[in-house]
């Protein structure tokens, strides 16, 4: 079983989101990364299906030099290969990565033997697209199974399971096929110290793809305006009782 996962470098949650001058980026430079609970469940997801069923789980990143360091917190929850799709910084929007991933599946399978699973995060953590994995899937030519919560994959088939509407969706089909899944298919190990220090000596495979435009053209960010909170003071003791009432009918609580 040869599985790639495919992970996105994105700035962690938490932090105050800034953004550059001219309004086109957002401002990274205070920010740490990481890749999404999705992306690390789909890592995860890879590792025990190979120690179940054999073979080689890859993980793979578009993205800056310094996305490796993404690869290598994945590489030491176990898998046992990384590829640095190596890009200038400039932003690729869904179209052009997938593009990118496609090629690099079918470079690959040139080389042979080319890879039977590929699994994505649902989405990604920082701009929700909802869209690589589906476009990487339509540009192979292969099934593709989306938010999935449950994997079963027994010989080539495979049996995937989602929670849609208060009811369970299940999929039944062959391979290669491509999954997205949900955070909550799995609970992903911690690494172990061995795994750090085999992903800080492991060679990371890197190529450079074509850069190319996806045909939207971005006018610029803007971060939301802040919302404002005030707190009053509505008296001490008895004497805030009146006020307080007042404030309950106000929000319907009393009648």
């Amino acid at each position: 079983m040869e599985i790639l996962t495919c992970v996105k470098r994105v700035p962690q949650v938490g932090g105050r989101i800034m953004i550059t001058p001219d309004g086109q980026e957002v401002d990274t430079r205070k920010s740490g990364f990481a890749i999404s609970p999705h992306e690390e469940c789909a890592v995860e997801e890879a590792v025990r299906l190979t120690q179940q069923l054999g073979g080689t789980s890859t993980v793979l990143t578009l993205g800056p030099p310094a996305a490796v360091d993404q690869l290598r917190d994945a590489l030491a929850l176990g898998a046992g290969h990384g590829i640095l799709l190596e890009t200038d910084g400039r932003e690729w929007g869904p179209i052009a990565t997938a593009a990118a991933i496609t090629a690099e599946v079918r470079r690959k399978a040139a080389a042979g033997p080319g890879y039977n699973l590929l699994f994505f995060g649902n989405e990604a953590a920082d701009t929700g697209d909802y869209q690589v994995g589906i476009r990487v899937a339509e540009s192979l030519g292969w099934p593709c199974a989306t938010g999935i919560k449950q994997l079963e994959i027994d010989g080539g088939t495979v049996r995937a399971r989602r929670e849609s509407q208060g009811t369970v969706e299940e999929f039944q089909f062959g391979l290669p096929a491509v999954i997205t899944v949900k955070e909550g298919i799995n609970l992903p190990r911690y690494p172990s110290l061995p795994g750090r220090l085999r992903a800080k000596r492991a060679l990371i495979e890197q190529h450079q793809p074509q850069w190319s435009a996806d045909g939207l053209r971005k006018t610029g960010l803007r971060v939301p305006a802040e919302r404002r909170q005030q707190a009053v003071v509505l008296g001490s003791g008895a004497a805030a009782v009146p006020a307080l009432v007042q404030v309950l009918e106000e929000l319907g609580v009393l009648r």
